[in-house]
């Protein structure tokens, strides 16, 4: 496809639309790009009425990167030692802690744990009664800044018509989330692993219009830290709302991976066609007692 400087994607009942801005091989026909959606969509697992990979209709709506926008970020012929520039404006955040072994923030780590596993148990035809769609919700409760504990898990999964909620509590609450959950001693007690009862049979782009970022919190930090409000899907590095972001995060958990701080937030600031240096913002919080990592570990040889 090229480089992809901002394309978006809607996805409702039975139609798919891939617009934006993007450039590259005139090799890259829109046959060979529709091809790829279906693909993922297959690879998703939509085989049914109102949305499946081989029926929907796909519009392609793509152009060229604006000349404005172009003249802005693109470096110069090679050897003018001109780099590339930032395409917007706008502030960025990175974050990491040391509550979780991939220094992430207890509650989305194990909502997307609970997730992932899910997802897998579907693919390999282990659970055949789950459908493509699912969200997880993990409350953990804290004490003194600290995470002592689960205290409830909310799994809603799409399923097959005709199951009843005790089939899919079996089959998501005890083997999936009690797996990915931690046992701790700590004074906080989980109140369950709630299955909501009622039925989840269609594709969720049947029911609700599907568009890229609208789940900015879930692809981050689960509310635990700021946001700027940019998506990062469909962005090439030129979209400081992507790349900026990822850099801020690179930076954030290799200071809480060498001990100097349990918790970390970065911020940054960019404007459009900006060449220089980021303005940047950072907030340290003090290594927290916890055996994974010490003020006294050092600077790690190879950053993570």
């Amino acid at each position: 496809m090229g480089n992809p400087r901002g394309l978006r994607t809607l996805a409702t009942t039975n139609k798919v639309v891939i617009a934006g801005e993007t450039r590259g091989p005139s090799t890259v026909t829109f046959d060979q790009i529709e091809s790829v959606v279906r693909g993922a969509i297959k690879d998703i697992g939509y085989e049914q009425e109102g949305f499946h990979w081989n029926t929907c209709d796909i519009d392609i709506l793509l152009h060229p990167q604006s000349a404005d926008i172009a003249q802005g970020v693109d470096a110069l012929q090679p050897g003018t030692n001109k780099e590339e520039g930032a395409g917007d404006q706008g502030i960025m955040f990175g974050y990491a802690c040391n509550e979780t072994p991939d220094l992430m923030p207890a509650p989305i780590f194990y909502a997307h744990k609970i997730l992932r596993l899910i997802s897998e148990a579907r693919h390999s035809g282990r659970e055949k009664v789950l459908g493509p769609d699912s969200k997880s919700q993990v409350t953990v409760q804290y004490e003194n800044g600290e995470p002592v504990g689960v205290r409830e898990i909310v799994v809603s999964h799409q399923h097959r018509s005709r199951t009843c909620p005790r089939t899919r509590s079996a089959t998501v609450s005890n083997p999936m989330c009690g797996r990915r959950c931690p046992r701790t001693g700590s004074t906080a007690r989980p109140s369950g692993t709630s299955i909501p009862p009622e039925n989840f049979t269609s594709a969720v782009p049947t029911a609700i219009p599907v568009l890229t970022g609208r789940k900015i919190i879930v692809d981050t930090y689960g509310g635990a830290a700021p946001h700027g409000g940019g998506a990062f899907s469909g962005k090439d590095p030129t979209k400081v709302d992507r790349s900026a972001a990822y850099a801020a995060r690179y930076l954030a958990k290799n200071i809480v991976a060498a001990g100097l701080a349990g918790r970390c937030t970065l911020q940054l600031a960019t404007r459009s066609a900006w060449r220089g240096r980021c303005r940047s913002i950072s907030t340290l919080t003090a290594p927290a007692a916890c055996p994974r990592i010490s003020s006294r570990r050092p600077w790690p040889k190879r950053w993570i």
